[in-house]
């Protein structure tokens, strides 16, 4: 894939590096963030590794490219995704985790998805990002909302919580 580094106002998009994989395998292996990202099974080192190495391949080949969101000080503390990348109709899935609860709040996924948002326009030609966000993950609507997403769908009752099923909202930013 090559070295890629965006840069926000405040925060640092960046390639995953192999030194990654000890952050990323406590992340993803957090019950916490399996809530909100579908996960059902813990993450390997092994798999993980698997992973970054993909990551070197051209995003065309791959279909997804996870960056890190660096603070200004340099820190990691989150990651923002790309899926199911699709050049033909020019739209591709965004995730966005800010790991760290005292790392939120700061403006930090709100500058990863501005800088995203520009990449993924300038660069990769998009038309459109979408994502889907549980109707009770009240900051992330706030976050896509802000950012110009447009709430387009509701999947009902299509996330069974310990609470019982939750609806998932579909929204879209159209870029051009």
């Amino acid at each position: 894939m090559g070295a890629v580094a965006l840069q926000g106002r405040v925060v640092r998009l960046r390639a995953v590096e192999p030194d990654d994989v000890e952050m990323m395998y406590r992340w993803e292996n957090d019950p916490e963030v399996w809530r909100v990202s579908g996960t059902l099974a813990p993450f390997s080192r092994h798999a993980l590794m698997q992973f970054v190495e993909e990551q070197r391949y051209d995003l065309y080949r791959t279909r997804q490219l996870r960056l890190i969101i660096e603070n200004p000080e340099g820190k990691a503390v989150g990651t923002l995704d790309l899926f199911e990348f699709d050049p033909l109709n020019r739209r591709a899935g965004v995730g966005i985790l800010v790991y760290d609860a005292s790392q939120r709040g700061r403006g930090y996924a709100s500058d990863a998805l501005e800088a995203l948002r520009g990449y993924a326009r300038e660069v990769l030609g998009l038309h459109q990002l979408w994502c889907n966000v549980g109707a009770d993950n009240e900051a992330s609507l706030r976050l896509f909302d802000r950012a110009g997403f447009v709430r387009t769908g509701c999947k009902r009752d299509w996330t069974l919580t310990p609470e019982g099923f939750r609806n998932e909202l579909i929204l879209q930013l159209i870029m051009d």
